[in-house]
């Protein structure tokens, strides 16, 4: 007789809330449960695998519509139609993340662009072509971002001195490079990577100090230990969102 579990001890075991659940079920996202005769839910150990596999979907950025159609794979029973219709979706995801990472980088560069402008010039009266305001008065500028500050906080510009088309080539060299990441762990301030045999030191310490020479909204710290080879990657409050999109989040 299989194991059977009220909504409570699903919404334990599984990390999604009692009201989160029954609107999965609304929508049919989650079969409807068995009850008991007071018509309490019931849920089986099928209902927990399901779960897990929609936390999957939602931690990969999936929509609902879209995890309702990998879940009709899944109910097949069988792995390898699930995963060629998440591959699918991970490369149009991946290729979404790079290009917002891009935008976010771009449009940091432009706000401190505009703090600089908003503090060069205040005029008496109405607002003029040079107090920022209105238009671009700081002309083109670059951020220098070769050195890195001993402590990251929220003073560190969240901007890179890369052109646009470079930046798709480092994230592209990037997401080379964490294809050998094995486990990622919490950090207060960002995550630790730890990654299979196959990763090359060599490729991962240059690309760090390639990225350290032109994003000081990372810090950067490789290991190699009896844990193998990790990277702990850290950041202001501010660029955490940035820390998660490129290097991922821990699970």
């Amino acid at each position: 007789m299989s194991t059977t579990f009220r909504i409570a001890e699903v919404a334990r075991r599984s990390g999604f809330s009692p009201a989160t659940l029954r609107y999965y079920e609304g929508i049919g996202l989650l079969p409807q449960p068995d009850r008991t005769e007071a018509g309490y839910r019931l849920y089986d150990d099928h209902a927990l695998e399901r779960l897990a596999f929609i936390a999957r979907a939602k931690q990969l950025g999936c929509t609902l519509e879209e995890i309702a159609d990998l879940s009709t794979a899944w109910d097949g029973g069988r792995c390898g139609p699930v995963q060629d219709r998440l591959r699918t979706l991970v490369a149009v995801k991946r290729s979404d993340a790079h290009d917002r990472i891009v935008e976010l980088i771009g449009l940091a560069a432009e706000l401190e662009r505009a703090a600089t402008a908003l503090e060069q010039h205040r005029p008496e009266g109405q607002c003029d072509d040079r107090c920022g305001c209105t238009s671009d008065s700081a002309g083109p500028t670059s951020v220098a971002l070769t050195g890195k500050a001993d402590r990251i906080d929220a003073r560190s510009a969240l901007s890179c001195t890369l052109e646009p088309g470079q930046i798709v080539d480092r994230l592209d060299h990037w997401q080379a490079v964490l294809a050998h990441v094995e486990r990622r762990h919490p950090l207060d301030d960002g995550v630790r990577l730890e990654f299979t045999s196959g990763v090359s030191l060599t490729e991962l310490v240059g690309l760090v100090a390639a990225e350290h020479d032109c994003c000081r909204f990372f810090a950067f710290a490789v290991t190699v230990d009896e844990r193998g080879v990790g990277l702990e990657v850290r950041s202001s409050a501010e660029a955490l969102p940035v820390v998660h999109a490129l290097f991922g989040a821990a699970a």
